[in-house]
């Protein structure tokens, strides 16, 4: 089995974690009703997407 022969520096491991941070989750507003919603998905509270009832919401 494969073993490092050295320990990584801090600043080597920082460098390949530079992109592991968690990013916020993209938010579109709908046009119909200009509530939050997530992108790519029917909006929640109207039911709409794409210009166009999808769901039907009480």
């Amino acid at each position: 089995m494969a073993v490092p022969k050295r320990k990584h520096s801090n600043s080597r491991t920082g460098t390949r974690r530079a992109h592991d941070a968690l990013k916020p989750k993209a938010v579109t507003y709908c046009p119909k009703c200009d509530s939050a919603k997530p992108s790519h998905a029917v909006c929640p509270n109207c039911g709409h997407y794409m210009g166009r009832t999808v769901v039907e919401v009480e």
